[in-house]
């Protein structure tokens, strides 16, 4: 029997629609091969609709040791996926079913070909081997329970329980902080390497994919642009396509560029505590920021970085009224803020968010206009509304006809503008940037950051640009905080911080990020 895996002009429709075109490429047992593209050049539709999970119709040829598998009735393409193939899926909590704890998530995996139900040891060996601690006492848990890291550890245990030779990996670390994401992929080439497994791997993070992948396919609006060595590709891209992409990729080796001056301290943070009370029936409470304390000056971006569960957006949603705050100061050009539930309307003009999800946090429901235009409500006309939120898209770097649209026509790049031009609807002096380029792939957060480049110059905004990705704070900030366990552990411009790191917080994210 021919083993691996052989795609051949490889043709995917939805409706009318082509998708992909003329995709082919192989994958060898034991290899990592990379599709690798923006949004919208169909990698997930190639590396998906071959073995039946997407909505789109195949054509041409992929042939999985030796069996075709384009035409293949689906339950005999069932069988092969149950047998063969295990998949990672990008969303951990959404792809795991959340009234089903980890035991039985594990048993119906390992039990999907026909394989005897597994016993305790057998599942606790299966969890050890992701590198989940006590795995004993997960066995008994719930997805909700897990963080971001050990859900996807148990994603990736049940991916492996029935012992495939094939795992595919669609997105499996984009939504998860930079040493998470370094720790996962990790784990993955290790148990790709140790079991002689191959990996067909979805991703648009070339960095990345540099350190993990043998070979990569960079797909273009569904046709493959280039293909050859990950490494080359990754750092010397053939293509413009390529050299655009890569171009976007924030890393810590680029060198630094100017950023605008700034000006008098415009907001100061001091000893802030926020605390949630524990879940269900348990007493206490949990500190989720601890005596936190930090300086933004008008013009300055200042990036909060960490690790999930650090404590970031919450202490940026205290800051920005948007949350709670146990105890603290937050003054405005050295006056003290009001709480938030007695800030005026004035108060809350000053700091206006942008969040991680840009569709999200749109109503769908609602015209661009009418969300752009719903901040003017008490600060504008009605008769001068319209003109204004059509200005603000223009502002932004999208067209006036697109106050008539809905949220659900938009792109993910198209969403977040609207969403900024919603922000910038107010007159803030301050954006909280909430992981707002984390969702949108390498060229679009490239453009949303000139964007948000340019309206720093333009309207001198201050930014709290809260993020994981410790390149990107690197290159738009003058200054980072790290934050650990709900403390910030170092403060410093951007040159002190890489040159010379304190903390050991610091030092493992710097690391992480290399």
């Amino acid at each position: 029997m021919n083993e691996g895996y052989v795609v051949r002009n490889l043709r995917v429709c939805v409706g009318d629609h082509v998708i992909v075109e003329d995709i082919s490429f192989t994958l060898s047992p034991g290899e990592i091969a990379a599709l690798a593209g923006a949004s919208g050049a169909g990698k997930s539709m190639s590396a998906m609709t071959p073995f039946g999970l997407s909505a789109g119709v195949a054509s041409g040829s992929a042939m999985l040791d030796g069996i075709e598998l384009i035409g293949l009735p689906e339950r005999q393409l069932s069988r092969i996926r149950a047998e063969k193939i295990g998949f990672v899926f990008q969303q951990p909590l959404t792809a795991l079913t959340p009234h089903r704890t980890v035991r039985q998530h594990l048993q119906e995996a390992a039990m999907q070909a026909g394989g005897a139900k597994p016993d305790k040891a057998a599942m606790v060996a299966m969890l050890d081997a992701v590198g989940l601690s006590r795995p004993e006492e997960r066995l008994a848990q719930y997805p909700h329970r897990l963080s971001g890291g050990e859900r996807q550890r148990v994603l990736i245990a049940a991916a492996l329980a029935h012992g495939p030779r094939y795992l595919v990996a669609d997105e499996p670390v984009s939504a998860l902080d930079a040493a998470l994401r370094g720790e996962i992929m990790a784990l993955l080439v290790r148990l790709c390497r140790e079991r002689g497994m191959a990996m067909l791997l979805v991703s648009h993070d070339l960095a990345g994919i540099e350190h993990h992948a043998d070979r990569l396919l960079l797909l273009d609006r569904g046709k493959v642009a280039e293909s050859g060595k990950a490494k080359q590709i990754a750092t010397s891209p053939a293509t413009d396509y390529g050299k655009r992409l890569m171009a976007a990729t924030p890393r810590l080796s680029e060198p630094l560029q100017p950023l605008p001056e700034t000006g008098e301290t415009l907001l100061e943070a001091s000893g802030v505590h926020v605390h949630f009370p524990k879940p269900g029936w348990r007493r206490g409470r949990i500190d989720a920021v601890v005596d936190a304390s930090l300086t933004l000056a008008k013009g300055e971006t200042l990036a909060l970085v960490g690790g999930s569960g650090s404590g970031k957006s919450t202490l940026g949603r205290a800051i920005a009224g948007l949350g709670p705050m146990a105890s603290g100061v937050i003054s405005w050009q050295s006056e003290a803020l009001p709480p938030r539930q007695r800030r005026s309307a004035e108060h809350r003009r000053l700091i206006q968010p942008v969040f991680q999800d840009p569709l999200a946090s749109l109503d769908p429901r609602w015209s661009v206009a009418d969300i752009i235009a719903e901040p003017l409500r008490w600060l504008v006309p009605e008769a001068e509304r319209d003109d204004r939120a059509a200005d603000l898209l223009e502002e932004v770097g999208l067209p006036r006809d697109f106050a008539a649209r809905k949220p659900a026509s938009l792109s993910g790049g198209q969403a977040q503008r609207v969403a900024i031009a919603r922000a910038l609807s107010a007159n803030p002096e301050m954006l909280l940037l909430d992981e707002a380029t984390s969702a949108l792939d390498p060229l679009v957060a490239d453009g949303v950051v000139s964007l948000f480049r340019r309206l720093q110059r333009e309207r001198g905004l201050s930014m709290l640009f809260i993020t994981h990705d410790l390149a990107l704070a690197r290159r738009t900030a003058h200054r980072i905080a790290v934050m650990e366990a709900g403390r910030i552990v170092e403060c410093a411009s951007r040159e002190e911080l890489f040159s010379n790191p304190q903390a050991e917080a610091t030092k493992r994210l710097i690391a992480a990020s290399g």
